[in-house]
């Protein structure tokens, strides 16, 4: 028994000066364990994944700080928006929205779905990293076929030109329906006040669609404008915001742009209004009837504003809906 304490007491004092060793090296004070510097980066921010015989790849322009939730998200109370996200652990104090911009290859044609922020910092210096991260993602500017516009705002057609004016895009078209075309780039609403936004959402419009001459293709709601690619209209948010339904052998996805801009507070209360829209009440209408399209028919969605790679599903929940992200499957795309 004497001989088994010994032991016991022995084990123990190794086991207790092997944690002081360990403890002493993690804070450096023993040569027995290596310092790694702290790297501060992130993988390189696009994701992979097929529809039917398409590639798609989503490809990060950076977030857009947006600041207080209740100044713009509108028709709830402050108290409720920020029990809404703290439920679902998100700060209360702000709710950023993610660009997350789409592009197909079907193949044939390589499509891109709206275009980040470009060169602006209307919303901060986080934004306009499309451009770098599609050639991290091995896609050249110059090898996108067609540009498909969701909406006229900037940050979804600010970066096709450069400040130089020359295209970031040289061999696209740019699909868009007519009525949004006009709309943003009207120059007689750059003398608008109202709303704050107006002026230089415009002058963005009128940079970056202006010039572009036959290459500029107005789409119809309904219409099959390429092949697999069809444009719903889905107007409020804009006059002319338009989804587009992307389907190969069987699959669709359905790129909804900004039909709602927050994973939580426009699915779970779908009748809540978003600052920037421009006709409030036709956009909770095209909101709730698209989303339960959505929802009945099981069909994926690319969420341009939604977190990170913003892919994924919607299903019924309550009076509105849920946000089901995708999981995200990193073996090889094939």
């Amino acid at each position: 028994m004497e001989q088994i304490a010994r032991f016991s007491l022995s084990r123990r004092r190794m086991m207790l000066g092997g944690a002081a060793a360990t403890a002493v090296g993690l804070l450096g004070g023993g040569a027995a364990f290596a310092k790694a510097p702290f790297l501060n980066t992130q993988v390189a921010p696009f994701y992979r994944f097929k529809v039917g015989a398409f590639e798609a790849t989503v490809v990060s322009d950076g977030p857009l700080p947006m600041g207080d939730p209740a100044a713009n998200f509108l028709g709830a109370s402050k108290e409720e928006l920020n029990q809404m996200l703290r439920d679902a652990y998100l700060d209360p104090r702000t709710a950023p929205l993610q660009q997350n911009n789409l592009i197909i290859n079907t193949g044939r044609k390589l499509v891109l779905f709206d275009s980040g922020m470009g060169s602006s910092r209307l919303f901060g210096s986080a934004t306009g990293h499309l451009l770098t991260n599609m050639r991290l993602a091995g896609i050249n500017p110059k090898d996108i076929d067609a540009i498909c516009a969701t909406h006229g705002h900037i940050d979804h057609i600010g970066g096709i030109m450069a400040d130089n004016g020359k295209s970031h895009f040289p061999n696209a078209q740019i699909y868009m329906p007519e009525v949004e075309f006009k709309f943003w780039t009207d120059e007689s609403k750059l003398a608008l006040a109202d709303p704050d936004y107006m002026k230089p959402f415009v002058a963005a419009a009128r940079k970056n669609l202006l010039g572009h001459g036959e290459k500029v293709v107005f789409i119809k709601d309904g219409q099959e404008f390429l092949p697999g690619i069809q444009a719903i209209f889905t107007p409020g948010h804009t006059v002319g915001h338009t989804i587009y339904m992307i389907s190969s052998e069987g699959k669709s996805l359905c790129n909804i742009g900004d039909l709602t801009h927050h994973q939580v507070l426009l699915m779970e209360k779908p009748l809540i209004e978003f600052r920037f829209d421009t006709d409030p009440k036709q956009s909770v209408q095209s909101r709730v009837r698209n989303l339960d399209m959505l929802a009945t028919t099981r069909t994926a969605l690319l969420a341009y504003h939604f977190p990170w790679p913003g892919y994924g599903h919607v299903v019924k929940f309550g009076e509105g809906f849920h946000y089901l992200p995708a999981s995200m499957d990193v073996s090889e795309v094939g």
